[in-house]
């Protein structure tokens, strides 16, 4: 289930004051099947964020959706991560389920995008190592986004993502449903990603196909790509056609674009978004390798760079001359002595 989370403030309806043991402040969003409330938890003294379903949704509908909301709670709350939004508490049993989180001050990285903020190579860098990192620690425990976009990366104190979102989350622990159920899950979210941003789908999801961890690389390579390059990898008003170029079409390298772009970097986003799944990286792991090798070039190259060449061509000349100077009186030492000796022998002679 998925719904923004940083929509303008939104006062809270007077109809809804409390969620559970939650005190309920005002409303932060609204989608189409469910809402996010700043609430207050009274017994330990904290805001927190409450996602629970949309108050139009009728019975039908929020039985519908049920089970994708408990999906994500477990999905989510079986994780610990810095850069993983973090889960506080889940209710499902009454009439209002609901998931208490973690409270984030900032803004969506789709936010920064579509008001077409440009990062620099070494913050794409740093922001995609973070994500790499959070998304290596959910798939050793087995959890598998399924879902990486600009709007699921929470910017919070100016440079730190958080990953959120896990509704379509794949889990070890994902509450068994029927085929059709699965299904029609499933289906609804497919719709979803058509009528808003399919961009960031790997090629295996475009084409239907089952998806392991892979995934994730990919999509977390064309969030990069954007990020850089200041566009979507592929892009068409046709959603039919769109899905057809994330399948087959290979995008231009984001240094061909903008050459300022490091081409170590414009790699790595390149082999993340390789349309052959085994030609990606195998793992986050791996990824971030890449990512914390590029950082540790970058900062050598910048240090090599502090004093240029010519100054220091000068500086080795100056510092010779010096030395030149130092050593005369030693050579005219020298000289007078070897002159003295020389005449000495010969008065012997």
């Amino acid at each position: 289930m998925s719904f923004p989370t940083t929509l303008p403030f939104v006062p809270a309806s007077p109809a809804i004051s409390r969620i559970g043991r939650f005190y309920i402040t005002r409303e932060l969003g609204r989608g189409t099947t469910g809402c996010i409330y700043l609430g207050h938890d009274p017994v330990l003294g904290r805001d927190v964020a409450i996602k629970t379903f949309n108050p139009r949704l009728t019975p039908g509908e929020r039985a519908k959706f049920k089970q994708q909301f408990i999906n994500e709670a477990r999905a989510a709350g079986s994780l610990s991560h810095p850069h993983i939004v973090t889960i506080y508490d889940a209710c499902v049993e009454n009439s209002a389920p609901h998931i208490a989180m973690e409270y984030l001050q900032g803004r969506g990285l789709n936010k920064l995008l579509d008001r077409g903020h440009r990062f620099k190579p070494d913050e794409v860098a740093s922001i995609a190592c973070k994500i790499a990192d959070a998304l290596d620690h959910a798939h050793r425990r087995r959890v598998i986004h399924r879902d990486i976009k600009p709007a699921n990366i929470f910017m919070v104190q100016g440079d730190q993502p958080k990953l959120i979102d896990f509704g379509i989350a794949r889990a070890p622990n994902r509450v068994g449903a029927s085929g059709t159920e699965e299904e029609t899950l499933n289906t609804l979210h497919q719709q979803d990603m058509l009528l808003g941003t399919p961009n960031y789908m790997s090629p295996e999801q475009a084409l239907g196909n089952d998806v392991d961890v892979r995934t994730d690389i990919y999509s977390l390579g064309a969030v990069m790509y954007e990020m850089l390059v200041g566009r979507k990898a592929f892009q068409s008003n046709d959603p039919d056609k769109l899905l057809q170029l994330i399948a087959y079409k290979a995008p231009r390298a984001p240094s061909e674009i903008e050459p300022k772009i490091p081409i170590m970097l414009s790699d790595i986003v390149m082999k993340a978004m390789n349309k052959r799944p085994e030609r990606r990286y195998q793992t986050a792991a791996a990824m971030v390798h890449d990512l914390k090798r590029y950082r540790r070039h970058e900062r050598r190259a910048r240090r090599r760079m502090r004093i240029p060449m010519p100054t220091l061509e000068r500086n080795h000349s100056s510092l010779a001359s010096l030395s030149s100077w130092r050593a005369l009186p030693w050579i005219g030492y020298l000289a007078f002595a070897t002159a003295a000796a020389t005449a000495g022998l010969r008065l012997l002679k």
